[in-house]
């Protein structure tokens, strides 16, 4: 009796195993794609797929580095790429002046996997609450530097010229949050007292922020 307690307490547990190690995978579309169709929520139809349902033309073009922060990402996800649908894989460009900023954001749904393509990048992510670390790096042509998801990161031109990056993403449609345009530039806006409260700031700052914003 006890040996057989024994037995199916081991198939129990192989079987919250497997079930556990399956729930962590990305789910299989179950197809070959599954192209996104604008006018309705269902897959489009196979037979009228073509290729460029998967193709995407731009990323060769630099983009507009004049304003306020110096840089430009052009993407590539499934807004661009409709045959990316279900595929949880995306891409961007970024541009820099010299000195420009990718400022700090979030990617809510997505890791990314940065390789600086051309000049010099400052780069960091912050870690999460309570011990909230920087960890950064400067990377040059060639170098590889990832973002695990949600945390918030950045990257800096600190080269003597123009800088270009490609980024892969771990979702068709990883988002982005950048800090300061939805803290500072939230519509409506958020009350200034409790902003002047969080950031230590007096509410005369936190009104000239949002009317920047």
């Amino acid at each position: 009796m006890a040996n057989q307690f024994v037995l199916v307490w081991s198939l129990l547990l192989t079987a919250l195993t497997v079930c556990c190690l399956t729930s962590a995978s990305d789910p299989s579309p179950l197809q070959d794609f599954c192209v996104a169709d604008s006018n309705s929520q269902a897959c489009k139809n196979p037979t009228t797929v073509r290729a460029n349902d998967f193709s995407f033309s731009g990323l060769h073009i630099p983009g507009n580095t004049a304003n306020a922060v110096g840089s430009a990402v052009t993407s590539a996800t499934v807004t661009q790429i409709p045959g990316l649908n279900t595929l949880g894989i995306s891409m961007v460009r970024v541009d820099y002046a010299p000195w420009g900023i990718n400022p700090p954001h979030t990617h809510p749904r997505g890791t990314e996997i940065l390789t600086v393509i051309k000049g010099t990048l400052e780069v960091g992510f912050v870690t999460s609450n309570p011990d909230n670390r920087l960890i950064s790096k400067i990377l040059r042509k060639g170098d590889v530097f990832v973002f695990p998801i949600g945390l918030i990161h950045f990257q800096r031109n600190v080269g003597h010229g123009n800088a270009v990056a490609i980024a892969a993403l771990s979702s068709q449609n990883p988002g982005v949050i950048t800090v300061a345009n939805s803290v500072f530039g939230s519509k409506p806006d958020i009350s200034a007292d409790i902003l002047a409260k969080a950031f230590q700031l007096d509410e005369s700052i936190v009104r000239k922020l949002q009317w920047t914003f």
